[in-house]
């Protein structure tokens, strides 16, 4: 299958990198701290009753599923109210999370596969997510990152990748979006007119044999990152020169 691509719109989490440890990992770092800083906060909230906490809280707030800080934040400054604690812990608290939230581990693939791509075509992260490419280490490889937060609204909605678009100054149809999430990536894409690439990985826990949905249909499926990457390097007057245009 060809067809011009002059960029390409990348998600982050589960794409990059797996969600997964990230969570746990944060899980376990906030409650430590909050051993130390507000003993009575961690004995009410162990990991599994703030993680229900989080979770109340994104049901009760539907209007901030964009913004995944403000959530952490009402999720902390209620733990923190609920246990008595001093409000001023909120802030710390929040950057021990926002500084675990940002320890990412790459899957092996995904580094050198980024910098095959983003040598053929311009490369823009869009992401649902809270994560800040400057403090990752990888701001470098992308002409830059849109998040829900800074939008306003969040993937599958038709505007966040419109303006992702207009950002690269390209119409959808030459943008393909690159993610692991069959509705926030694939279907949402898709419908907002941008060409598709499923990251289907087979090593991620989500992994499926096959495409669930009759339509829309991925115009691409690979494993990997990499797979893209050679995808690209075998159709150069789609990628290079269309890029160069």
């Amino acid at each position: 299958m060809s067809f011009p691509i002059r960029a390409i719109t990348l998600d982050l989490d589960d794409t990059l990198w797996p969600f997964a440890p990230i969570g746990a990992r944060i899980e376990r770092v906030l409650h430590d701290w909050m051993i130390e800083h507000s003993p009575r906060t961690a004995e009410l909230f162990p990991i599994e009753r703030m993680r229900a906490l989080r979770e109340r809280v994104f049901v009760e707030h539907p209007e901030l599923i964009h913004d995944l800080s403000a959530m952490r934040r009402l999720t902390l400054q209620q733990a923190l109210r609920d246990s008595g604690a001093d409000p001023a812990l909120l802030e710390p608290a929040y950057e021990v999370f926002y500084a675990a939230r940002n320890q990412v581990e790459c899957y092996p693939d995904a580094i050198d596969a980024l910098l095959r791509i983003a040598a053929r075509v311009p490369v823009a992260a869009v992401t649902n997510g809270n994560a800040d490419l400057e403090r990752i280490g990888l701001a470098r490889h992308f002409v830059f990152q849109l998040g829900a937060r800074e939008h306003g609204s969040a993937k599958p909605e038709p505007g966040i990748f419109h303006a992702a678009c207009d950002r690269l100054g390209l119409p959808p149809a030459q943008v393909l979006h690159v993610g692991d999430h069959i509705d926030m990536d694939v279907v949402g894409a898709a419908r907002a007119g941008l060409r598709t690439c499923w990251l289907n990985r087979v090593d991620h826990v989500d992994h499926l044999a096959g495409w669930p949905h009759p339509d829309p249909l991925p115009d691409l499926e690979f494993a990997t990152l990499t797979a893209l990457a050679d995808w690209l390097d075998a159709h150069p007057d789609f990628a290079t020169e269309h890029a160069r245009a």
